[in-house]
């Protein structure tokens, strides 16, 4: 079955980017000149996805804003001749279809994910998560999917890190399936280097079987009280195949400072309009 609709969890509190996210969603949070969640939002598009459905909670209006329609600055820019900007803007309203639902309590990704059960139905769907901004020549995500039309299963993005780093990722047990795909035999939550089963980290990219839902719901809360999708796919493993797709790109962790800015400065220097000012003015600081 095609992989129509995705879901992207943004309910979350932005924490990590206080204060700048006390009042505005930390998807909306430029990356360049564009938020964070429209890089997520292409690269769905650009993956063959049609529908779009957006995991929101409160103070969360911005994103629903950003992609509708805005007739009175369609209006001024028209007014101004300002075309190249019109197309565009329109273009962010006409990108995808776009649903939206409320996950009324923070209570983890995975009951997340359940939220969004009423509008994806018995069929498997996409799940972004914004904090990953992947930089690639194919779609992360249309990468994941030429694994699942492959091999019929659910698909997790993988990438490879410092060992030492295994205690920040779910980190996978692997069985080698041919380059760059991996047959998942289990799954571990932030294991110690010592103790983690390869150095391959599950990365914010998912393609879900809609069984995904009925495990969910069976799920015990974790810490805080929260369901968390990993515990999901330990459980989903018992009962289907997943996979792992070593995806080919650069990934940004925007939702941590550092690379929020590693991601900024990278971007901005590919742009044909910026980069070569920018790469200037980069030299002559005194670094």
């Amino acid at each position: 079955m095609k992989i129509r609709k995705a879901v992207i969890p943004v309910a979350g509190l932005g924490t990590r980017f206080l204060p700048a996210t006390k009042a505005s969603p930390k998807e909306m949070l430029p990356l360049v000149d564009k938020p964070l969640i429209q890089y997520v939002v292409e690269e769905a598009k650009a993956s063959g996805i049609e529908e779009i459905i957006i995991v929101t909670g409160r103070g969360k209006r911005a994103i629903e804003d950003h992609f509708d329609s805005s007739v009175e600055l369609e209006y001024e820019l028209f007014e101004k001749k300002r075309f190249d900007l019109l197309e565009e803007i329109k273009n962010i309203s006409n990108m995808v279809t776009f649903a939206y639902t409320r996950q009324k309590k923070a209570l983890g990704l995975g009951h997340a994910i359940l939220c969004a059960e009423p509008i994806v139905g018995n069929e498997p769907f996409a799940v972004f998560l914004g904090d990953d901004i992947i930089d690639s020549r194919v779609p992360c995500m249309k990468q994941l999917i030429d694994v699942y039309e492959e091999y019929h299963g659910s698909v997790i993005a993988i990438q490879e890190v410092k060992q030492k780093e295994t205690k920040s990722y779910g980190i996978i047990k692997p069985r080698k399936m041919k380059d760059r795909v991996y047959k998942v035999l289990d799954l571990v939550e932030k294991p110690e280097p010592t103790k983690a089963p390869s150095n391959l980290a599950v990365i914010g990219r998912y393609i879900l079987s809609p069984e995904i839902f009925r495990v969910l719901k069976k799920t015990s809360p974790g810490k805080h009280g929260e369901i968390q999708l990993t515990d999901g796919l330990k459980t989903l493993l018992k009962e289907e195949n997943i996979y792992g797709c070593e995806f080919s790109g650069v990934r940004y962790d925007a939702g941590d400072k550092l690379g929020f800015l590693k991601a900024t400065v990278e971007f901005a220097l590919k742009r044909k309009d910026l980069g070569k000012e920018f790469k200037k003015y980069l030299k002559q600081l005194d670094l």
